[in-house]
């Protein structure tokens, strides 16, 4: 008798749990939280403002405008990106392509399908898509996304000066 009216207190306190907590998973299960599948077929790229219009994005989740997002970035072959940084913290893997990466007064890293790179913060880089295809791209930022352009002494410069400083270095002699 005992057990029954124990096992019959542990049924409804369970009962009231589930029902209590109810309300917070369906809360916690917001847009922040539903599953995304987007095939890269059916993504959808579009310019990013002073960005070379051969750099492309398709935003996978969150606002690149106003904070954390994921992108699919699209590089024409042949783009460049020249030195520049970002106010967030940046993370990419590259899914397609041959992207050539140069951290400021560094070398040169060809990365290829697979492998990452994290950029701090303000942390002066390049890119170069070098494939004949065009370079694919997940970029992960921590905060909206924005790009300062920079010249050799590292002050900002409109992108129309970044660009024709980057073609005229490479440029034969």
């Amino acid at each position: 008798m005992m057990l029954r009216k124990s096992a019959g207190i542990l049924l409804l306190v369970l009962a009231a749990v589930t029902v209590i907590s109810l309300p917070c998973r369906s809360a916690a299960q917001g847009t922040d939280n539903k599953p995304i599948v987007s095939p890269a077929a059916t993504a959808k790229f579009g310019a990013v403002a002073n960005a070379p219009a051969c750099f492309t994005v398709a935003v996978e989740r969150g606002d690149p405008g106003a904070g954390a997002s994921v992108m699919l970035a699209r590089f024409a072959p042949g783009c460049v990106a020249p030195f520049h940084w970002h106010t967030p913290s940046e993370t990419a893997m590259v899914v397609g392509g041959t992207l050539e990466l140069q951290m400021k007064d560094d070398k040169a890293f060809v990365a290829h399908h697979g492998d990452f790179v994290f950029l701090p913060s303000r942390h002066v880089h390049r890119a170069t898509c070098s494939a004949a295809a065009p370079c694919m791209v997940f970029l992960s930022s921590d905060g909206a996304f924005d790009v300062h352009w920079v010249d050799a002494a590292g002050q900002e410069i409109p992108l129309e000066a970044a660009v024709k400083n980057a073609k005229a270095a490479t440029k034969p002699k």
